[in-house]
């Protein structure tokens, strides 16, 4: 986990009352400076140290906006550009976000704060920014057309209101949004509650869930894709590329996921028991809630899960549908489990010398062979199965990472321990011995068995 900005620097601006890096006269006497990052990494949570206390949010894979104080408004300076972004090492995508990197910084205030955002359009079009599930004056809202005049290029807007309701929240474009969110135009905004004793948590996490369709070999993602996307990301990486979230043995820990996709996602956590203690309408009252170990998050829903990290190691965390743990998945592809194709390797491989007959026996023997010789990807892309784990192959991607609990970790501590080491007795092993046959119990008039063979239309039905 890298620092965006200098810790000297943020201690030596916040006596006047300026979260940023260097800041011009012009820009404290007009806009607040423009504050940008292209990293992938997770930032260093950016503590207050103008206007009111909060315990701040890791923002997965990315980090939170900076902002100055102007005579009693916390101002914040987002811009809607052109963004390059890596999905995982290997893959690089041309994305659009905001100051950097898609999805843009996350917003974090107080309830009760007077907030000013001043949004720039860097786009080759129009946008506007809706500030998703926030109580907000009408004027406010951010629908293009609707409720104000869609932001030109080059323009800048000013939106301004009270933070009114704490909670999870997003922001994205109300113009052209098939297009804007297709393209990686979001961020997610964390309104603090004005009580630091409501609620607490030792460790708080957020990250916005995106499904990107990039043919291998280019770098810009289909925008006219409903359902058939090859990339499902959290925070426009997929695994590998996504960060693991470090708690320690007992933190209590919450999580926010935004869901901006085009499909619903069961968000399933590993070796604990979750309650949906929020969501962007608010916070789920105690005697509303029960334990989970998954739950659905649905189209432009957000939920926030909490926990306890009592249990001590490497835990998967991931969506539950099993296409979505892939990478550059192809969905035209016939199974071919049990089919044997070692003719057809001998004749193809005349046309096509760096031929590979798979799929014969399941998925995961693409890992295998993998490692056992380069396999050449085209121009832009990711293996389908490609995390390592300290025992080999996870055979994961997309959206996939691990809860990292350990003991030791200091209160702010988020660099990564490395593996798991396993106590004693703990691991699971290969048994050494011979294995019984198999018994099966006689049934009476038994039926002969029928054997279908059906070849299913080829189409894409959605997940």
């Amino acid at each position: 986990m890298n620092d965006l900005l200098s810790r000297r620097n943020f201690f030596k601006l916040a006596g006047a009352g300026i979260a940023a890096s260097t800041v011009s006269k012009v820009a404290m006497a007009a806009l607040p400076e423009i504050v940008s990052a292209e990293t992938a990494n997770t930032q260093t949570p950016l503590h207050p140290n103008t206007g009111r206390p909060y315990n701040p949010v890791v923002t997965l894979n990315g980090w939170s906006l900076p902002w100055r104080m102007n005579k009693g408004v916390k101002e914040f300076h987002l811009v809607a550009e052109p963004v390059v972004r890596e999905i995982a090492p290997g893959m690089k995508a041309h994305l659009w976000g905001y100051n950097g990197q898609s999805p843009g910084p996350t917003i974090e205030v107080v309830e009760g704060d007077r907030v000013r955002i001043f949004v720039t359009n860097r786009l080759p079009e129009v946008t506007s920014v809706h500030w998703h599930g926030q109580p907000v004056p009408n004027g406010m809202d951010g629908v293009s057309g609707l409720t104000q005049p869609a932001i030109a290029p080059g323009k800048t807007f000013v939106y301004e209101f009270e933070a009114k309701r704490a909670g999870s929240f997003m922001y994205h474009p109300h113009a052209d949004e098939m297009t804007q969110m297709a393209m990686g135009l979001m961020g997610s905004w964390v309104t603090h509650p004005k009580n630091p004793k409501f609620m607490p948590v030792d460790r708080d996490f957020i990250f916005l869930l995106n499904a990107y369709d990039i043919d291998p070999g280019s770098y810009t993602p289909k925008i006219n894709t409903m359902l058939d996307f090859n990339l499902w990301t959290w925070n426009s990486r997929a695994f590998p590329g996504i960060d693991p979230l470090l708690v320690r043995k007992n933190d209590r820990v919450r999580i926010r996921v935004g869901n901006l996709t085009m499909t619903n996602h069961p968000i399933h956590l590993h070796g604990h028991e979750f309650q949906v203690t929020g969501t962007d309408g608010g916070w789920v009252p105690p005697t509303a809630r029960w334990p989970e170990v998954t739950t659905d998050i649905g189209v432009g829903q957000m939920r926030a899960i909490e926990f306890v990290a009592n249990n001590p190691g490497d835990w998967a965390f991931h969506c539950h549908k099993s296409h979505h743990t892939m990478n550059a998945m192809g969905h035209q592809v016939p199974t071919l489990l049990g089919v044997k194709q070692d003719d057809l390797v001998d004749k193809i491989s005349n046309l096509v010398p760096d031929y590979m007959a798979m799929g014969e026996t399941g998925m995961s023997e693409m890992s295998e062979m993998a490692a056992m010789m380069p396999m050449p990807l085209p121009e832009n892309t990711l293996p389908m199965m490609t995390g390592k784990g300290q025992f080999g192959d996870v055979n994961m991607g997309g959206m996939f990472s691990t809860l990292k609990v350990r003991e030791g970790l200091s209160k702010g501590d988020y660099k990564d321990p490395g593996h798991y080491q396993f106590p004693k007795g703990t691991l699971a092993y290969e048994f050494v011995g011979d294995v019984p046959e198999a018994s099966r119990q006689s049934v009476n008039n038994e039926k002969a068995a029928v054997e279908v063979q059906v070849r299913k239309p080829i189409g894409h039905a959605g997940h």
